[in-house]
């Protein structure tokens, strides 16, 4: 209960910073008008800074991810034509081949030089999700799984259902029944509805399902050290190269069970049918989810889909249920990072999963259902408190779960725990701050701080003045009057780094579609006009969402469970 009292204050930050926000652009030029200049200067030149510097890790992300689509197609072009040729030619004799082996010690490094790939020893275990979803648009989530070479002998699908969920068993047992020879194993979970403590949405859905999942596949003697654990959407698109390069990133890393493997997410399913200001809104998440992606240390956060070990999640206590854990990917990124001291990295997987956008019948029944979405992503403001009490705050004793394989990395905990850990602490909560808090201030102070200022002090006729000019305390000091010209000059350039990032986004989604996705299909150059919706994309569905979940944070209101609606028609997908 004292810690409770004492780590309170975190919870007033978000809408603090949300309220403030709105207050200020009138406040700031009537009462503290020179105090708000240098405060516009340093926010504005910050954020310049910071988005300039996003440009560049997203060019090294979409650099890294043109990369490995080509290799990977090289590798197949290579392997078929092999193929081919193999078919051509006589398969040598038994005799021949037991020559070539004289040794156990041969045969043991022959197998060694086998390429992982051709013979995966990993059982991926793919969790998805969902609540009312249609029947179709998962069947097909799962066929694209099916289809990878090693699903009849290393994937085991979860399939998370809702038990609030009316007709729920028939939706499960139609699904199971068409996947029943597809994979190593088909496993479906029923999340009750009324668990104690818990709140209702995509955290607590995983939980449950990858604690009864594990448990199950645990007593079919699978060993916990083979298992990667991957959340997905229910509208995940998941290329086989994914699972490729989540094994390969395995293999290489020196601390595999401490790692959580981000890929970036891409919007291509139905991105044509969309408004364009759905488009553009899930263009630019997507970007920042791909910028953040290319961080050296490893200080970044998954999104939406995304894989770790099941030695790290019951070494976590697998993933949180209450109402603090509702943007689930980021939040069980901040729990690893904590509960490991810091030893948790976010390691970049650099194949796109491709989403759908949300989309309804109607214009503006499809604007509003993507609001309701960008609601409930924002409500993972709550990720601010949690990663502010556990940086600075008092503790709250509680148990992680069952570590029933804790003592593998029990020296390396104490070895590596190192004084770093603050300063990554540090940077950790200056990337959930820029996560959240930037998208609740940029919308007001960029489109309206200056305009407002020049209105309110700078009047365009006298019988508007707020203020004499004798006493407007900028013409009265030249100090201040340059600096308020600087403040105007940079606002010219904070839309650039934007523009920068959509340039190299073009590229990338054309190279994407056409080189992975085998899409006929791609933007062209009469997309340049879903540029024009930008101002209503960034309001409607960044600035406005954000501040509503922020003041939200104040009564902290339990939210039913939702999904963004999804129009899926199975014959027309690719």
């Amino acid at each position: 209960m004292k810690a409770a009292l004492l780590n309170y204050p975190f919870e007033l930050v978000a809408p603090m910073v949300a309220i403030g926000s709105v207050l200020l652009l009138p406040l700031g030029p009537l009462l503290i008008p020179r105090t708000y200049i240098v405060f516009l200067l340093i926010y504005f030149t910050v954020f310049l800074y910071t988005q300039v510097n996003h440009v560049f890790k997203f060019y090294t992300t979409a650099t890294k991810m043109t990369k490995t689509i080509r290799e990977w197609n090289l590798r197949s072009s290579k392997s078929n034509a092999e193929k081919t040729d193999n078919s051509t030619t006589s398969p040598p004799s038994p005799t021949t081949t037991r020559e070539r082996i004289t040794s156990v010690e041969e045969l043991e490094e022959m197998e060694t030089a086998l390429n992982p790939q051709d013979d995966s020893h990993f059982i991926h275990a793919f969790i998805v999700p969902n609540y009312a979803e249609p029947e179709a648009l998962l069947r097909d989530t799962i066929k694209r799984l099916a289809n990878h070479k090693n699903a009849q002998t290393n994937y085991v699908i979860i399939l998370a259902m809702e038990a609030s969920e009316v007709n729920y068993e028939q939706k499960s047992n139609s699904l199971a029944d068409y996947f029943k020879d597809s994979f190593l194993q088909f496993i479906v979970t029923a999340h009750p509805a009324d668990i104690p403590g818990e709140t209702r949405g995509k955290g607590s859905n995983v939980a449950y399902a990858a604690r009864h999942g594990c448990a199950q596949m645990l007593q079919r003697g699978i060993d916990r050290r083979r298992v990667i654990l991957t959340v997905s959407d229910s509208d995940s698109s998941i290329p086989e190269l994914y699972t490729n390069e989540v094994e390969k990133a395995f293999n290489r890393a020196e601390d595999p069970y401490f790692l959580l493997f981000a890929p970036p997410i891409f919007f291509s399913r139905n991105c044509y049918e969309v408004p364009a200001a759905v488009r553009m809104t899930d263009i630019t998440w997507s970007a920042m989810v791909m910028s953040s992606l290319s961080n050296s240390a490893g200080l970044s956060f998954p999104c939406s889909t995304y894989s770790l070990s099941m030695v790290l999640a019951e070494r976590v206590g697998y993933w949180d249920t209450d109402a603090d854990s509702v943007g689930e990917d980021m939040h069980m990124m901040l729990k690893c990072f904590f509960k490991t001291d810091g030893l948790a990295r976010c390691c970049p997987i650099f194949v796109p999963i491709n989403l759908t956008n949300v989309q309804t019948p109607g214009y503006l029944a499809n604007m509003h259902a993507r609001f309701v979405q960008a609601k409930r992503h924002y409500n993972g403001i709550a990720d601010l408190a949690y990663t502010l009490r556990n940086s600075f705050g008092v503790k709250d004793t509680m148990l992680d779960g069952n570590h029933v394989f804790a003592s593998l990395t029990a020296n390396k905990t104490s070895m590596y725990a190192a004084p770093s850990f603050w300063l990554d602490k540090l940077v950790m909560c200056t990337k959930v701050m820029e996560a959240h808090l930037i998208p609740v201030t940029s919308g007001w102070l960029m489109f309206a701080a200056v305009p407002l200022m020049q209105f309110i002090l700078f009047p365009p006729h006298s019988m508007v003045a707020f203020v004499e000019p004798s006493e407007n305390p900028i013409l009265t000091s030249e100090f201040y009057s340059n600096l308020w010209n600087i403040v105007k000059i940079i606002t010219v350039f904070l839309p650039l780094p934007l523009f920068g990032t959509l340039a190299i986004y073009e590229h990338l989604h054309r190279v994407v579609d056409r080189e992975l996705y085998r899409k006929s299909e791609s933007r062209t150059w009469r997309n340049i006009f879903d540029y024009i919706s930008l101002p209503v994309a960034a309001w409607a569905f960044m600035t406005l969402p954000a501040t509503i979940a922020c003041i939200k944070r104040l009564y902290k209101t339990n939210d039913k469970y939702i999904v963004a609606e999804k129009f899926f028609d199975e014959d027309n997908e690719d």
